[in-house]
């Protein structure tokens, strides 16, 4: 058993008719704005009337995360994570509205009593408020789409044939090594982050969505050669893969960031917001890996 880390080349990104289609199951069928610039907390209204779902008011994901609501918009940024960096690129193309489908505050629920007195948290937010920027999380609502436009993004950028027995895996025509899979990812998904657990040379034919959890790794091995996950605990399901393939069984893993995963659904939310909203001016842009790849 062997572990290998892949770094990819820098490839051109050309977006696929099947993506456009993939960003039209959320297109709007029409919204009629008004030349005043709508605030935040209006834009974030229009976006609940146009998803085409019960709002889950509970929720303590989708929520504005720093900033005023009442901030008139100039332009909109999608992003998969408000870093630090993405919040001053923004900025600099006059778009003071961020929607981010990751946390900001490095925690899932954004909790400021663990990092009120931070200096990282303070520098960011005073970025924010002197910029008169504002962030908000879409993650719940946006996995409710049907079709989930982040497992959608992933399958269209890997252009992997699904497998049709089973809608989250992939099943190829020949095999092909598991090392060679995992140079795909990595150039496919325009990041740096690919690990591999298992024997590189393992032939693989079908390949399972593992998810973050242990649970859902158990669950693909049962019926693939290998799992592609995205996120997930060293202790947990890297571990359980190592002892699988210390049991016996032939298996591999490919283990890539969280934002390889699923940030090309935030390109497809931002034709949805294009739509949306067609009168402010809406920029996707990239976190880590990918603003230095595509």
């Amino acid at each position: 058993m062997s572990i290998a880390e892949m770094k990819m080349n820098r490839r051109t990104f050309n977006r696929s008719a099947a993506m456009v289609a993939a960003a039209s199951a959320l297109r709007p069928l029409g919204f009629a704005q008004s030349s005043s610039q709508p605030t935040a907390s209006q834009v974030v209204e229009i976006i609940k009337q146009h998803l085409n779902m019960t709002w889950n008011y509970k929720t303590y994901r989708d929520t504005f995360k720093a900033g005023d609501p009442g901030t008139p918009v100039k332009g909109i940024a999608t992003t998969f994570m408000s870093t630090l960096d993405v919040l001053q690129r923004a900025h600099a193309q006059g778009l003071n509205f961020v929607i981010s489908h990751e946390p900001t505050f490095w925690s899932d629920a954004d909790l400021v009593q663990p990092i009120e007195k931070d200096a990282l948290r303070r520098e960011k937010l005073h970025f924010v408020e002197s910029n008169g920027m504002v962030i908000f999380r879409i993650h719940d609502h946006c996995h409710r789409i049907k079709p989930d436009p982040m497992s959608t993004g992933t399958d269209r950028l890997l252009g992997w044939p699904s497998d049709p027995a089973d809608a989250r895996s992939y099943r190829f025509p020949a095999p092909v090594k598991l090392k060679d899979l995992a140079d795909q990812v990595a150039k496919k998904l325009y990041t740096r982050s690919v690990r591999v657990v298992g024997d590189p040379e393992l032939m693989v034919t079908t390949v399972g969505h593992g998810g973050h959890a242990l649970s859902g790794h158990i669950s693909a091995l049962e019926k693939a050669d290998a799992a592609i996950s995205s996120e997930v605990r060293e202790w947990e399901s890297v571990q359980y893969v190592r002892e699988l393939i210390d049991s016996g069984e032939k298996k591999g893993l490919i283990v890539i960031a969280h934002e390889a995963g699923e940030e090309e659904g935030m390109v497809i939310f931002t034709d949805f917001m294009k739509a949306t909203v067609p009168n402010i001016k809406t920029v996707f842009i990239a976190t880590n890996d990918r603003k230095y790849l595509v």
